[in-house]
């Protein structure tokens, strides 16, 4: 998909179709108004007939408009001007796009002026637009053997409103693609995407940035490293586990964006567990398919890399993805097993279901070794974060509150929003064992709060935050069933906006 800034009059625009803007008392801001005037007053016409409410989602498509280059010219609802946010923008423009990529007019020109004249910004309406249109050309098809011809997007054109607007819509795009790379990882079934093929996918990422390069460790390697812990959800599985760091270098030597200075980098997290059975303590049947999923903490990891090299941004990160299958098997850890993780610590596993912190304290520790600025792990953590929070929340502990505070600006500026839990000392105590230095859950109470607990006690060392992302990373029903993308555009807000470095 093109997107391009022209300094056309929109009434000389070639588009398949121009999308305007009409708010809610019927008014045409000054892009519609020109429209209108070479039109013999159509869309005013259209605008004040009373048949639409032109309500966020309202929409009138006027064929072969006359007085203007373009095919079509769609009036899209706006709602009311002084409602008219961020997220109200942000719906209105993907609520347009799939309009336009439900009837096939792959040439379409956004009238952002209209919309710039209220609160977001054009740089910013620049930005959401392009991820937006990219996020709904979106299509999985991986695995289907059909060959129907599906609608394209193929250019995308705004007004020349202010500077550095290109800028803006690469940057919009490379969001945009960021979150569709962690979708169709996240919507791809088990039996292709396993420890392994993330690993290759990591290497062909590596393979085509010069800023990018991956190490994978296997089995051995790990089991060298005393990844005790990590290896133990892999035991059942004849899948085996790898640990995938991709290292991206685009900070200057020694100072740069988001680089102290000795380089230091910002490092993700990623829990890749390909599918989770729940081992020997099995999970119900009843949408055990939707197990495929819980690597899309790992999937949001390869998507934000791609997305910070696509941008070439000047920062030192590390993305790092902790891969396993968790299975029952002859071999499998059992309820009751001591492990012995990278740190020297001993885990009781208590319920092999609660593997995902398993896979994760050894990654942690791993990352210890890169003397991060910050360490950032993102998983699909627990379903008491699902239950508490449904569908909206990226939910968030740590033990740095300046970079929390960071986070959550961020997740409301991406409009990828984060809310915060404690992480109090009196929570600690659910994880005490009789055998072991901690036991893998905490009971009944506070699941979500308990499992950052167990990671809490192995980023002691580094400053660190936790993003659960159980109920946020895919949606469960419908024809909307499959990952998200979420949390990429929180962590490239959060990359993007790194405080410079003197």
């Amino acid at each position: 998909m093109q997107f391009s800034v022209t300094p056309e009059s929109i009434t000389e625009i070639p588009a398949d179709c121009l999308v305007v803007p009409v708010w809610k008392d019927g008014g045409l801001g000054e892009e519609a108004s020109a429209l209108d005037a070479a039109d013999s007053g159509a869309l005013g016409r259209i605008a004040a007939s009373g048949d639409y409410l032109w309500d966020i989602g309202d929409a009138h498509l006027l064929h072969g408009p006359e007085g203007c280059a373009a095919g079509r010219i769609l009036l899209a609802g706006a709602g009311a001007p002084e409602d008219f946010g961020a997220m109200e923008a942000a719906k209105y423009l993907a609520g347009n796009a799939r309009f336009v990529l439900a009837r096939n007019m792959p040439q379409v020109h956004f009238a952002l002026a209209d919309l710039e004249a209220n609160r977001p910004d054009a740089q910013w309406l620049a930005a959401r637009l392009a991820q937006e249109a990219e996020v709904a050309a979106y299509r999985y098809t991986t695995t289907k053997a059909s060959t129907k011809r599906e609608a394209v997007l193929e250019s995308v054109t705004t007004p020349a409103l202010a500077d550095e607007l290109e800028q803006a819509l690469r940057k919009g795009q490379a969001i945009g693609r960021g979150m569709n790379r962690a979708r169709e990882l996240g919507n791809l079934p088990g039996n292709i995407c396993t420890p392994e093929y993330l690993a290759s996918h990591a290497r062909e990422l590596a393979d085509g940035s010069g800023k990018l390069s991956v190490d994978v460790l296997d089995e051995a390697q790990m089991r060298e490293l005393g990844m005790g812990s990590l290896l133990s959800v892999a035991a059942g599985s004849v899948e085996e586990a790898r640990l995938i760091v991709l290292h991206y270098r685009g900070a200057r030597e020694a100072r740069g964006k988001g680089a102290g200075d000795d380089g230091k980098p910002v490092v993700l997290v990623g829990k890749g567990i390909t599918f989770d059975t729940g081992g020997i303590s099995l999970k119900p049947g009843l949408a055990m398919d939707e197990m495929k999923f819980d690597m899309c903490g790992a999937a949001s990891v390869l998507g934000t890399v791609a997305a910070v090299a696509e941008l070439q941004l000047p920062i030192n990160l590390i993305g790092m993805v902790a891969a396993a299958e968790n299975m029952p098997g002859g071999k499998a850890t059992k309820p009751g097993d001591i492990v012995t993780s990278m740190s020297g610590k001993t885990i009781e596993i208590l319920n092999t279901d609660a593997e995902g912190r398993l896979v994760l304290c050894d990654a942690l520790t791993y990352a210890e070794r890169f003397e991060p600025a910050c360490v950032i792990d993102i998983a699909t953590l627990t379903g008491a974060a699902v239950a508490a929070f449904g569908n909206h929340a990226n939910v968030m502990l740590g033990n740095d509150q300046a970079l929390m505070d960071r986070l959550l600006q961020c997740g409301l500026d991406s409009l990828d929003r984060a809310w915060q839990l404690p992480l109090w000392d009196e929570y600690q105590k659910q994880l005490d064992s009789n055998f072991a230095d901690m036991a893998n859950i905490g009971g009944k109470l506070a699941g979500t709060i308990t499992a950052a607990c167990f990671l809490s006690r192995y980023t002691e060392n580094f400053s660190w935050a936790h993003l659960d992302i159980a109920g946020s990373a895919w949606h469960s029903e419908g024809a909307k069933k499959g990952a998200t993308g979420r949390p990429v555009p929180l962590l490239m807000e959060f990359l993007l906006n790194l405080p410079e470095k003197d």
